[in-house]
This record gives C-alpha cells, structure tokens and sequence, in this order.
C-alpha cells in the first residue's frame, strides 16, 4: 500500500523539495509513497483569490481566512477520507515520534500549511484538524515543518531503510534519547571508541548502550527522562 501524502499550501513549487532525495527520493521513485499539492488559493471565490484578511480586532499582519481553509480542506477529504488533517502551528500539540509511527500505520496524511499570522479559529470548530507544532520556534510557513513531518513518516515505511533495527534504536524511539556512536578509526586525536564496543562481547554492548542513552536522555532531556520514569512507575 502506497503512503498518501496532501499538502495543502500557497507555496506547492516548495514540494518535494528535499525529499526528491536519498532515502525518500528513492522511495518516492519506488512509490512507495506519494504527494499530492492543493494550492490554497484555488479555493478563494473572489476575483482576487483573496485567501486572508486583517485580523480581528486590528493587530499586526494578516488571517488565512476560514471559509477558503474550509473549502480547500473538503476537497483534500474527497482525495483522502481516511486520512487525518494536521495543521502547522505554534500554538499545537508537539509532534512525538509516536504520533508519526501512528501516521505511518494509516494510509497516509494531509498536512494544511499556514502562512502570515495563520488560521482563523473557526477552522477548528468548523472542521476536523489536529493542530500539530513541530518545535518551539516559529517558522515563515508551515511548509518546511511538513516537509520534517513527511521526512519522519517516509523513513519508516517498510522496505525504506536498510536495516529494520534502523528505525527502533534511534532517539525517542524507546523515550529516550540514543546512546553514542562511534566508527573507525579506533583512535582519533588522542580519543579512543570506548573498549567495550571493540570487546565483542554482545551483552555488554547492550548494557553500556542502554546505560548510555539513560545518562543522555537525564542530562540533556530531562522532560523527557521525567516522563521515561513516570511511566514505569
């Protein structure tokens, strides 16, 4: 089965963009996914294509107005029924790695990318739309979050990577972060990979491994090693 992608944007030439490249490009060519672009804009009724207005209440900028949002979202519903809506926006749930396994599991995602000071709230009340931030900083547009949002989706579908224990001892995967790396050469600068990785022995690993990614996740997420915590408790 294919994973579907629909970008709702007024930027759709922003598409695939980078994902034409390495693993999602190859994938995208094997089509094991695919992408679909719905210009916003098509959907506004007046001659100018009007898609926002001033906000309400004055204030700087300018509102991604609902009536259009609305429209251009009941078209994307026909191509995708089963698929969720997520919006890109600041003021969203953050994104977790278990939200994009649960998105890879269905058959695909539509994705509204906001503009300008973003959406008028209604949209949310008047449709069903799952507000979704990537991090806490603020970007242009929506676009290149849904580009990270697929980049994470698409690396996941089978037969994607190249080994299938790739995509389950990464950072959040286990709601930690990952344990360090290291390769050849054994000795760099004065620094050496830690013995225990040359050792062999395969329990060991594991056990530094895991102490590792522990140790990490503690000092430098310590939300997340709160929550890692509080959920074996």
């Amino acid at each position: 089965m294919t994973f579907a992608a629909t970008i709702l944007t007024l930027y759709p030439e922003m598409f695939p963009g980078p994902l034409r490249l390495s693993l999602a490009g190859r994938a995208y060519e094997e089509q094991k996914w695919s992408l679909d672009t719905i210009q916003i804009r098509d959907f506004a009724s007046d001659k100018h294509r009007t898609v926002d207005d001033t906000p309400a209440g004055g204030g700087a900028g300018m509102v991604l107005k609902a009536d259009v949002l609305a429209a251009a979202i009941d078209h994307a519903r026909l191509l995708q029924p089963k698929a969720p809506v997520l919006a890109m926006t600041p003021r969203g749930k953050p994104i977790t790695q278990a939200r994009i396994r649960e998105l890879v599991a269905g058959p695909g995602v539509t994705i509204l990318c906001g503009r300008f000071e973003g959406f008028d709230e209604r949209i949310f009340a008047g449709r069903e739309v799952e507000e979704v931030s990537l991090s806490d900083i603020v970007l242009s547009g929506g676009e290149p979050a849904a580009l990270a949002i697929l980049d994470a989706c698409i690396r996941l579908l089978p037969g994607v990577m190249g080994a299938p224990s790739s995509g389950t001892e990464e950072s959040f995967e286990q709601g930690l972060l990952e344990y360090p790396q290291y390769t050849r050469p054994p000795e760099w600068e004065g620094r050496t990979i830690p013995e225990v990785l040359r050792s062999g022995d395969h329990a060991k690993i594991a056990a530094w491994r895991k102490a590792m990614s522990e140790d990490h996740t503690r000092l430098r997420r310590p939300d997340l090693w709160d929550r890692h915590t509080g959920d074996r408790d």
